[in-house]
């Protein structure tokens, strides 16, 4: 049997990122406490993805949103990591108010933030390690965030993965 690398670069890029996906689980969490959400866009469902990044982006007059609405359409896939808001009980200020009750609802927990953040790292340390091409992406997760597909999650950031001879998520315009 041959095998052109073109034809099959899709499925194994689906493959590593199923293991982006599963570094980001096992990732460390503030507490033990697991809340972190994790999903992998593909297909026309990036189009939609991209869509919604550029509305966002005209609405608001944000150039890099639309920039990035034109990169992610590059991408084999998109990863989301996002998380519930859940206090931990710390009391320890760091989303800026002095206990969790005093925090309002809508403030996101900062020990959730920076879960999000490792498992963000653990995903992109797998993608390093199989050289693929990746970038996170804020404007990518907030758009994800306002579609919803995330389920809720108050924090989102997006990991837009490709497989190329150049990294299209740099070098951009």
């Amino acid at each position: 049997m041959i095998t052109d690398e073109r034809t099959t670069r899709h499925e194994r890029v689906m493959s590593a990122v199923g293991q982006m996906m599963t570094a980001a689980r096992t990732a460390p969490k503030g507490k033990g406490v697991d809340i972190i959400e994790i999903t992998a866009v593909e297909g026309d469902d990036i189009r939609i993805l991209s869509e919604k990044t550029r509305e966002l982006g005209e609405m608001h007059s944000y150039g890099f949103f639309l920039r990035d609405a034109e990169n992610i359409l590059s991408a084999e896939a998109i990863i989301l990591i996002g998380t519930r808001t859940a206090e931990q009980g710390l009391n320890c200020g760091y989303c800026g108010y002095p206990t969790c009750i005093a925090k309002p609802a809508p403030v996101p927990c900062a020990i959730n933030s920076v879960d999000v953040g490792i498992s963000i790292g653990s995903a992109c340390a797998i993608a390093a390690d199989l050289r693929l091409d990746t970038r996170v992406m804020f404007s990518v997760g907030y758009s994800a965030r306002t579609l919803n597909i995330t389920q809720g999650n108050n924090t989102v950031i997006a990991i837009a993965v490709s497989a190329s001879s150049k990294n299209p998520f740099f070098d951009r315009k």
